[in-house]
């Protein structure tokens, strides 16, 4: 009797559900804390902004402040005020102040008289001229006279430009003479905000917007006024309407912060727009609803894999049942065939021990055919700097002999360069058998070039080749992984000076670069044999060389191309018209300095 299989329990995508409803509400506490960063980050910013505008402001009226005391002491505006009815003098006064006026840079520089007639003004030769206007009216004016300094902002009722008035008296002893006035231009304050999200507003003691980077604020109070204000302000004129209209602002919309200029009475805000602060706040938590929406499709992903795992054991439990009950029906035929199925099994098992042993064998063929492309890639690699090394020890001992331990040191300096350079080329030559696929960095070309050329400098002079370089001042940045590029260049130069030395003097090499429209262009060319037909064609293919054994493996043409493309570049081989090999080494460009990963990118 059989037992029946049951199919276990699956899982159901309402779980998820019920699941996402109860992560749903985590969002909450997300948008908070990215509320509470972000509205931190833009206070900090607005503060900075905001105390970089108020030291502007304040450094402008701040400069101007000290004049009127100073420019009525000048003996030409006394004598004006002793002698109003001296024309000449009028007109020698009214000349000093335009030139005072060019000098500091202030708006209108003008004189008035102890009845607040305006005797003389940097504007007199203007249309808008304040001279023979009467200004009594003005707080500044009335304070002067007092003998204190006097301040006011109002809006010009000549010019109609708006100005930070300071006023001083002129004395001779305790009698005052008169009232000097430096009128200075605040409109171009404005400008200095430019184009930002945020708004600027400045408000006087009356809270009335009197500096703003939206035109259609100004002059609109912030708050309700009193009657006393709004006597005040038509007794002084500071604007052109006497009881300026409300300003009518969302607060939910704008997030304020302000400046208390105690000294001027004015205050200095900066209204940021409510969009600034929730765009990132729902970016964060549309970051967050993503994240919670990947991990519940990989819990569903989780589920229905399990959901596929239980239905195939219970299909296999229910193939068993089947093959028990066929099993049961059928033994007899079995017993009858028991003879035939056992030579059968003999057969079969004899094929299966040849089919490993055939696997094994060609395991084994394959792992020795790589060890030997390894091996020929780290000999053919490895064989410049090694021959560097040793000829670099062989100076450090005549050095020591010479007691010169200083040049000896340097040489082992270069040594352990080189090893680091050995271990960098193995990383590289392992990184080039897996295909890795890491991309770039930005590598200076001309300090490559110059280390290949560094290295190869003994071997040539040795051969008496004559170098001719051609390489812009300006450096070349490619895109290049730094320690395959030198090792691209050292290949190149090397396979250089091998086919210069089936050719008699004079030897030469070229080096060129240039930028082109698909990047930087490196050409090098040699006035050796040139290519054959044959190399042109299957130079890239590793192995083909037309050198003995004894001089190379067929590999560095096909290493420095399987660089160079994975490098995202390209190998052009030709024959140059004068005679001799051209090869273009073709790399794309990058941005000067620019790392676009890190320093070691193909390091294992």
């Amino acid at each position: 009797m059989t037992a029946t299989i049951r199919t276990p329990k699956r899982l159901r995508w309402r779980s998820l559900v019920l699941l996402a409803l109860l992560l749903t509400p985590l969002l909450w506490p997300l948008q908070q804390l990215a509320e509470r960063y972000y509205r931190a980050a833009l206070n900090e910013q607005n503060r900075q902004t905001l105390d970089l505008y108020v030291a502007n402001l304040l450094g402008t009226l701040n400069r101007y402040e000290v004049l009127p005391p100073i420019l009525g002491q000048l003996p030409t505006l006394r004598q004006l005020l002793q002698h109003r009815a001296d024309g000449q003098l009028r007109e020698r006064a009214n000349q000093l102040l335009a030139d005072l006026q060019q000098q500091t840079g202030a708006d209108v520089i003008y004189l008035m008289a102890p009845d607040g007639n305006t005797l003389a003004a940097s504007n007199w030769d203007r249309q808008d001229s304040f001279v023979e206007r009467n200004f009594s009216y003005r707080p500044y004016f009335r304070e002067a006279m007092q003998g204190r300094p006097g301040r006011f902002f109002g809006l010009g009722t000549t010019s109609g430009k708006r100005g930070y008035f300071f006023a001083a008296a002129v004395r001779e002893g305790a009698q005052i003479l008169g009232v000097l006035v430096v009128k200075v231009d605040l409109d171009h304050t404005e400008t200095l905000w430019g184009n930002r999200p945020e708004q600027l507003l400045v408000t006087d003691n009356y809270g009335v917007v009197i500096l703003t980077s939206q035109a259609d604020w100004r002059f609109h109070a912030t708050r309700a006024l009193d009657n006393a204000e709004r006597a005040a302000i038509s007794a002084t004129q500071p604007y052109r309407i006497q009881s300026p209209p409300p300003l009518h602002l969302e607060p939910a919309a704008w997030l304020r912060q302000g400046r208390d200029l105690e000294d001027i009475g004015w205050t200095v805000s900066i209204l940021a727009p409510r969009l600034l602060l929730d765009r990132p706040v729902r970016s964060a938590v549309a970051i967050g609803g993503a994240a919670l929406l990947m991990l519940l499709l990989l819990l569903g992903l989780l589920i229905q894999r399990r959901r596929h795992y239980l239905e195939r054991i219970a299909l296999d439990a229910r193939a068993r049942q089947q093959l028990e009950q066929r099993v049961q029906e059928r033994t007899q035929d079995l017993e009858r065939l028991n003879s035939r199925l056992k030579q059968e099994v003999l057969e079969r098992e004899h094929a299966q021990q040849e089919l490993v042993r055939a696997q094994d064998e060609l395991v084994q063929a394959g792992k020795l055919s790589a060890l030997g492309t390894m091996s020929a890639s780290i000999s053919h690699e490895l064989n410049q700097p090694l021959a560097a090394i040793r000829s670099y020890a062989d100076n450090a001992c005549v050095l020591l002999d010479h007691q010169r331990s200083e040049d000896a040191r340097a040489n082992l300096k270069l040594i352990s360069q080189m090893t680091e350079r050995m271990a960098s080329i193995i990383a590289h030559l392992r990184a080039f058998a897996r295909r890795d696929r890491h991309a770039p960095e930005s590598v200076a070309l001309q300090p490559a070039l110059d280390d290949a050329l560094a290295l190869l400098g003994k071997r040539r002079r040795a051969m008496e080749v004559e170098l001719i370089r051609d390489l812009p001042d300006a450096t070349l940045w490619v895109q290049a992984g730094e320690t395959r590029l030198r090792q691209v260049l050292g290949n190149l130069l090397a396979n250089a000076l091998d086919a210069l030395g089936e050719k008699a003097p004079p030897r030469r090499i070229w080096l060129s670069a240039e930028r082109s429209s698909e990047g930087v262009d490196l050409h090098l060319r040699d006035n050796g044999p040139g290519f054959s037909a044959e190399a042109l064609q299957r130079a890239r293919e590793p192995f083909f060389t037309t050198k003995t054994s004894a001089q190379g493996l067929g590999l560095g043409l096909a290493i420095c191309d399987s660089l160079i493309r994975a490098l995202g570049g390209e190998l052009l081989l030709a024959n140059h018209p004068d005679g001799g090999a051209l090869l273009t080494l073709r790399l794309r460009a990058a941005e000067q300095g620019v790392k676009t990963q890190s320093p070691e990118d193909f390091c294992l």
